[in-house]
């Protein structure tokens, strides 16, 4: 019904193609003239950025629909972990003994993305932010098993560009931190956060700050390392401070492996269904 409805009016692109075929004059060749929504610099304007917000968050969630995908398992780490067979190009030697966790999370990538082929690639399809490191682990993962994964590239003067191993269509760049972070979590049924910068802290802890304040369903949340995550963070002194409660110590648990991470996402959810 909605597209007989609609098929009654002119649509956009034909508007769009028909407005650039008008001749050249001085009325049609100032930016007055343009269709609002065929004009980039008026997009651009600070005063649009309202509208810049809303489409950020619309052409993702529109074609995630569109691909029938329920639900996301994240993956959050480090951009410049290195592969083990490259783990001397690494800047320090604490990210090349860190470059197991690339190897972790390909795993572990491959295990979800095996189970989330059981749905037709609908639930627990991983996402990344699709750049290098421990996100290009966990697209790649997601290849070698056969199915597709999501990135959410986001655009940076250096460092991130989209991996070769994101699935195309699933393939989105942002402008917006904030829009990009609720992407991430929308559909989250997982979260697992592996050694990582500035950007991995901010991920897990706005991911965490939503969970204890009940902004966001509890979901596994699982630290990779917990040696590393250990000695960057003090979570014991929080507690003690009373700056958090003892319990949100309880909101994530630390693993190893690929198949630990597996083994409690499994347990979660099969106590959840009893």
């Amino acid at each position: 019904m909605d597209d007989e409805r609609h098929s009654q009016f002119r649509d956009a692109h034909t508007d769009r193609s028909s407005a650039e075929q008008v001749p050249d004059t001085p009325q049609t060749r100032a930016p007055a003239y343009r269709l609002a929504f065929a004009d980039p610099d008026f997009l651009c304007r600070d005063e649009l950025r309202p509208v810049r917000l809303q489409l950020e968050l619309l052409k993702p969630e529109m074609i995630l629909n569109e691909r029938s995908i329920e639900s996301t398992v994240v993956l959050f780490g480090g951009a410049r972990i290195p592969e083990p067979s490259k783990r001397d190009t690494a800047r320090t030697e604490t990210l090349a003994d860190l470059s197991r966790f690339y190897d972790e999370a390909r795993e572990f990538a491959r295990l979800v993305t095996m189970k989330s082929m059981a749905s037709y690639g609908r639930e627990l399809v991983v996402a990344t932010g699709g750049g290098p490191g421990v996100m290009e682990a966990g697209n790649r993962g997601a290849d070698d098993a056969g199915g597709a994964s999501i990135g959410l590239n986001i655009v940076l003067p250096h460092e991130q560009a989209p991996n070769e191993y994101v699935t195309p269509g699933l393939c989105f760049n942002f402008h917006y931190f904030g829009i990009r972070k609720m992407h991430f979590l929308m559909r989250a049924k997982a979260i697992c956060v592996f050694p990582g910068g500035f950007g991995t802290l901010d991920e897990m802890f706005e991911a965490l700050t939503l969970i204890q304040t009940d902004r966001m369903n509890k979901v596994p949340f699982l630290l990779f390392g917990e040696e590393f995550w250990r000695k960057i963070i003090n979570w014991d002194a929080l507690a003690d401070a009373g700056t958090i409660s003892p319990e949100d110590l309880e909101l994530f648990s630390f693993v190893e492996t690929a198949q630990q991470a597996m083994e409690v996402i499994d347990a979660w959810y099969s106590d959840q269904a009893c």
